[in-house]
């Protein structure tokens, strides 16, 4: 009878160890950072989530080519640019951060992040699915998801679609829609 009460005790005790093992891997993947250590895939967060976000900041560049994902990309000067692809959104994991250009990354304004535009300009980003149309601030880079033409801020997102299809919790399921990109120049 001991035998087995002790082999119960190691059995629960192994079942408390693989479900706080399981609980850390889906706050892991779940973009929040229980421990405060620094994802380097981020830039520094310079603005508490409910703080308010400054506008403008930052400055103009095109930049040197860079590769990211084995991908290179060369930014250039191009105020004829033009491109049809698909756009997704990213919110509240990159709020309130550093953008490529040095301005505040806030969810809530009318921004993008495009891989090879000068910093910052402007875009006309239409969804060619309702013909909604807005003009963006690109002012980061990215997407690096291959397929992707641009990611927009959440708020940009829900302008261009129903904005209950872009859930404000989740950047790990974008809407993605196929957009028309067209570059109207430098700020």
């Amino acid at each position: 009878m001991g035998g087995r009460a002790k082999g119960l005790g190691v059995c629960r005790f192994a079942r408390a160890g693989v479900a706080a093992l399981v609980c850390f891997l889906l706050t892991s993947c779940a973009g929040s950072n229980p421990f405060g250590t620094k994802n380097s895939n981020y830039s520094p967060k310079v603005v508490e989530d409910g703080e308010p976000v400054p506008k403008g900041g930052g400055s103009y560049k095109v930049g040197q080519p860079y590769s990211i994902n084995g991908r290179t990309y060369s930014p250039f000067e191009n105020t004829s640019y033009r491109s049809e692809g698909i756009a997704s959104w990213y919110g509240r994991d990159f709020h309130g951060r550093l953008t490529a250009n040095g301005e505040v990354y806030d969810m809530d304004a009318i921004s993008a992040a495009h891989p090879t535009m000068p910093l910052p300009s402007y875009a006309r980003v239409t969804n060619l699915e309702n013909g909604r149309s807005i003009i963006v601030r690109v002012n980061d880079r990215g997407p690096y998801a291959r397929g992707r033409i641009i990611d927009l801020s959440r708020r940009a997102a829900e302008l261009l679609v129903a904005s209950s299809q872009v859930n404000a919790e989740s950047v790990a399921t974008p809407v993605v829609l196929p957009v028309e990109l067209i570059r109207r120049g430098s700020a």
